[in-house]
């Protein structure tokens, strides 16, 4: 399962940060894609690289499997686990922007420099079943998009392709993001204030502390639940100035609903635990991460690693 936000500081550049949780890792690493590069795209979404990405993911079959992953013109984007309501095109469709589902964020990191640019194309676009190999089938996913300004998340279900605006800078798992939205209103009573005084009969009570208002804000690990703590936390964080205050706001936020190995087994037996978190910050170009077995924050700035080359960068 996964968690992302979006946020942007007091000089308009854009902060997406998501958590990766799974039982393992893939053997991901830093992976730019410069802008020379001619990415093997099944059906020509990919015809050229007009932004250099830079994000974490894998490569197979000579192409780049991005988790999430931003661009030089400060567009980011991530893929959130989302099966049982993930369903993409069977065959690629006549007349539409047809993109497999493997190539999805490449597609939108590379192709467009705002969310607006990504919503107006989106809505020609069919997702398709399409697997790199039989090695990786096609993962079920939704992608939260962000730019300085806003993020929209994009679902591909049995009807079709939904695109949301996601007026509260975060995304989740399961079930879709129109439930998790109206669900927030479940959580209205919930505030970072101080609590008054109350006086019941002869007794004036006081509060033990700060945060009394966050009872209510689920501690558990379960989708909906991440959702609302994200969304909770990501609202009420101060807005930051410098590139070192936002970078910790990112990871200090998702650590509010970083998993935790033991404590949520799945299905197979084997427990979920966030594998790493990962940051892309349009002010410097630079994508930060840690690992849950190496809590040391490391980063790798796009600009520095040749983005106009040919080659795709394995960091």
């Amino acid at each position: 399962m996964c968690t992302a936000i979006r946020f942007s500081d007091g000089s308009g550049h854009l902060y997406l940060a998501r958590n990766l949780d799974w039982t393992s890792g893939y053997g991901e690493g830093v992976v730019i894609t410069p802008t020379g590069f001619a990415a093997p795209s099944p059906f020509g979404a990919v015809a050229s690289i007009p932004h250099a990405v830079i994000g974490m993911g894998i490569v197979e079959e000579g192409t780049p499997l991005y988790f999430d992953c931003g661009n030089d013109a400060g567009l980011a984007v991530a893929g959130l686990n989302f099966p049982g309501y993930a369903q993409y095109a069977s065959e690629p469709v006549d007349g539409a922007t047809n993109v497999a589902a493997f190539e999805f964020p490449l597609w939108v990191a590379s192709q467009f420099s705002s969310v607006d640019e990504a919503e107006a194309a989106l809505r020609n676009v069919v997702i398709v079943d399409r697997p790199i190999n039989e090695k990786y089938p096609s993962s079920l996913l939704h992608w939260i998009i962000g730019d300085k300004t806003r993020a929209i998340v994009v679902e591909h279900t049995a009807d079709g392709l939904h695109i949301f605006d996601d007026d509260v800078d975060v995304l989740a798992n399961q079930p879709g993001f129109a439930w998790h939205h109206e669900n927030l209103r479940n959580y209205l009573n919930t505030s970072p204030e101080f609590p008054e005084e109350s006086v019941i009969g002869r007794a004036r009570l006081t509060p033990f502390g700060s945060g009394s208002h966050m009872r209510g804000v689920p501690g558990d690990y379960y989708s909906p639940s991440r959702f609302v703590r994200a969304t909770y936390v990501n609202a009420h964080y101060p807005e930051k100035a410098s590139e070192e205050e936002n970078v910790s706001r990112a990871f200090h936020t998702l650590q509010q609903v970083a998993m935790v190995d033991g404590a949520a087994k799945m299905g197979s037996g084997e427990f979920e635990k966030t594998i790493y978190t990962g940051l892309f910050s349009s002010r410097t170009g630079s994508y930060y991460w840690n690992t849950y077995d190496d809590v040391m924050l490391r980063s790798e700035t796009l600009s520095e690693h040749q983005p106009g080359g040919t080659e795709l960068i394995v960091l």
